[in-house]
């Protein structure tokens, strides 16, 4: 055993600076999917799509080659392969080679892009690093240019030639892209080839006219989609039911005139309603599949609820005691959806989620009034539709009162604090435990009272990681939290009666400073020291309030508008955002709430408790198991544990960055 001072283990030379593409090579994970090649792949199309969505491309075909390599072809206007006038090397080099370069940064200045999946300049230099050859080929001005690198470094330089036209077997313009994925960086070096199927469909689907080709040298097949009639063929085609209505399609794009988007923004879509069968929903932001949704969603969901509802007051058709929610008009909903966003946030870099805030209100503003024209153009339709909403609307309530009835007489006196909701539907249930009264007023104020409860809690909680539990109800707070949700504490081992839980989601709700995250701590202490079960069925929750506020100020004709932060890299992203949208230095306005008290109710529910567009971070165990989290527990919240919490804190304290 080395007897080394720690200090010399970690010292000036213990720091690495990763240069080039070092960092996918070291965290691929970060970058990309790492279980198969499929998304370093998907890159690569997502570049030709991106020149069929400016206009410029009409064919995209796709090879697998005998060898395990993939290309992938387009017709679209090649790569530009002149020297770049700051670095001084070939633009194309610069695309495969550097993190950050790219021609889709400048889209609100008239770039190369307005509009495309293309965001960082990360993507095919994650390509390119994670293969261990890759040959890229450009035709462009009457030349064509070939280039080749392995491991993400240049083996050929590039080599320019004059084209020898159709006859010499050139393309007018183009690019090539053909890439041997390097095995040791994935779980499985195949393909998923329902996955990749599904991707270029889709991309047939959502660029009518271009035609989108799959060549497999292996079994010698060849697959082509194009598709005329855009995304009602498509989802006609994938329907596992007959629909109830005919399929509802529009589109709707923002005018230069418009004040609240930039030109072009604005979705296309189709809906459809049956009544079985497992729905198909399927998004796209600039043709880039979100598997797992966003706000344009919410968006879509929002603008057919609105609608829908709005036709049913005006016919006067809702029974009375019946109350309409968004998921009963959503839950025999299938529908496609493509978004176009200028400037859209992703969640990851493998954008399977758009959290862009203005895309809601961007989908809901062009659905729901071109859905209510529908509805009341076409009576008999508007209906059909609306009785299915109410029937799943009934059917909801009746299991509501069902177990209310089982629970019988039972329930302990509800704590007189506590401002209820009024469903009883675990699904759509939450309650929020709030840190202190003036924000549990606006939490009151700002909330959705059908779903949402809200228990304001006063001062600091006990700190119940020893407490015994037959004693815990002697503390106030934690009394009235455990009669709230409905279920008494218990310990890992038991197997409590979960039946009376009252709400779906229990969310604690603190101020984004130190004092809130003690509040939250000790909490969560009492959740997994008390009711561990809880957590291991997914129903406690931590809401992520913004810090900051930024007011910008009216753009041409883009209205004044509130952006909200999270930290302080949100808040450069937005700075960055209005610089880019001409805004002068120092024209907007930044304000940092100290507290949920210092927000009004429009602010909290806005950024913290509308379920479209706050955030909600699900408590799960980390990556270590429940006796090892217990152990680290014990040393951050036992009374004894001083020396061990001082020992962390020697060994972590630079790594933490206190906000006071």
């Amino acid at each position: 055993m080395s007897n080394k001072p720690s200090n010399e283990l970690y010292s000036e030379h213990s720091i690495r600076v990763l240069k080039g593409l070092e960092p996918v090579k070291q965290r691929p994970g970060m970058y990309t999917r790492t279980d198969n090649p499929l998304h370093i792949i998907q890159e690569v199309i997502d570049n030709a799509a991106d020149e069929a969505l400016a206009g410029f491309c009409k064919k995209i075909r796709v090879t697998l080659h005998a060898d395990g390599s993939v290309s992938v072809e387009d017709d679209g206007r090649g790569i530009p392969f002149g020297l770049h006038p700051e670095e001084k090397a070939p633009v194309v080099e610069l695309v495969f080679t550097r993190l950050h370069a790219g021609g889709k940064f400048d889209k609100g200045k008239g770039g190369a892009y307005s509009f495309s999946g293309g965001l960082h300049g990360v993507g095919v230099s994650v390509t390119n690093a994670l293969a261990k050859r890759l040959e890229a080929t450009i035709w462009r001005d009457g030349q064509v240019a070939k280039l080749t690198f392995s491991g993400g470094d240049v083996i050929e330089p590039l080599a320019v030639r004059a084209s020898g036209g159709a006859a010499g077997g050139d393309r007018k313009q183009g690019t090539t892209v053909r890439v041997w994925p390097d095995a040791k960086y994935f779980e499985s070096s195949a393909l998923p080839m329902n996955e990749l199927l599904h991707l270029l469909r889709s991309k047939a689907v959502l660029m009518p006219g271009v035609a989108v080709t799959l060549v497999d040298e292996k079994k010698k097949e060849q697959q082509s989609w194009q598709y005329k009639g855009g995304l009602r063929d498509y989802l006609e085609q994938t329907l596992p039911a007959d629909t109830v209505i005919p399929i509802f399609e529009g589109e709707g794009y923002a005018s230069k005139d418009d004040g609240s988007f930039a030109e072009g923004e604005g979705a296309q879509w189709a809906v459809a309603f049956t009544e079985d069968g497992a729905p198909v929903r399927e998004s796209y932001v600039n043709l880039i599949p979100t598997t797992a949704g966003g706000t344009h969603d919410s968006g879509l969901r929002d603008g057919l609820f609105q609608a829908v509802k709005s036709f049913i007051e005006l016919h006067a058709l809702l029974p009375k005691g019946v109350k309409l929610m968004p998921e009963d008009v959503f839950a025999r909903a299938s529908y496609v959806l493509s978004a176009k966003v200028l400037d859209p946030q992703f969640q990851g870099q493998i954008k399977e989620r758009l959290n862009s805030r203005d895309a809601l209100r961007l989908v809901s503003s062009y659905v729901r009034p071109a859905l209510e024209l529908w509805l009341n153009q076409h009576v008999d339709y508007g209906k059909r539709l609306a009785e299915l909403a109410i029937k799943a609307a009934q059917t909801r309530q009746r299991a509501g009162q069902k177990v209310e009835k089982r629970k019988g007489s039972g329930v302990a006196v509800l704590p007189g604090k506590l401002t209820d909701c009024e469903s009883r539907d675990l699904g759509l249930n939450e309650v929020f435990l709030v840190e202190g009264d003036s924000a549990g007023g606006s939490a009151k104020m700002g909330r959705d009272k059908e779903t949402q409860a809200v228990l304001p809690l006063r001062g600091k909680v006990l700190n119940t990681w020893e407490v015994n539990r037959d004693l815990l109800f002697k503390n106030t707070e934690i009394h009235d939290i455990s009669v709230a949700i409905g279920v008494d504490p218990h310990g890992p081992d038991d197997t409590p009666d979960l039946s009376g839980l009252r709400y779906g989601k229990i969310c604690i709700l603190s101020d984004a400073d130190v004092d809130g995250s003690h509040i939250q701590v000790l909490l969560l202490t009492l959740f997994f020291r008390h009711f561990p079960k809880l957590i291991d069925a997914g129903h406690v929750y931590v809401a992520r309030p913004p810090l900051f506020r930024v007011d910008a100020p009216a753009r041409g004709k883009k209205p004044a508008a509130k952006f909200y932060a999270l930290d302080e890299g949100e808040l450069a992203a937005i700075l960055d955002k209005l610089r880019k949208d001409g805004v002068p230095e120092g024209k907007w306005s930044i304000g940092r709430f100290k507290g949920l008290g210092e927000m009004n109710a429009e602010q909290l529910w806005e950024t913290t408790l509308n379920p479209d567009t706050r955030r909600l971070l699900p408590v799960q165990l980390g990556p270590f198991d429940f006796s090892q989290t217990a152990a680290e527990m014990t040393k951050l919240m036992g009374k004894g544990e001083a020396a061990a919490r001082r020992e962390l804190m020697e060994l972590h304290g630079d790594a933490v960055e206190v906000d006071i």
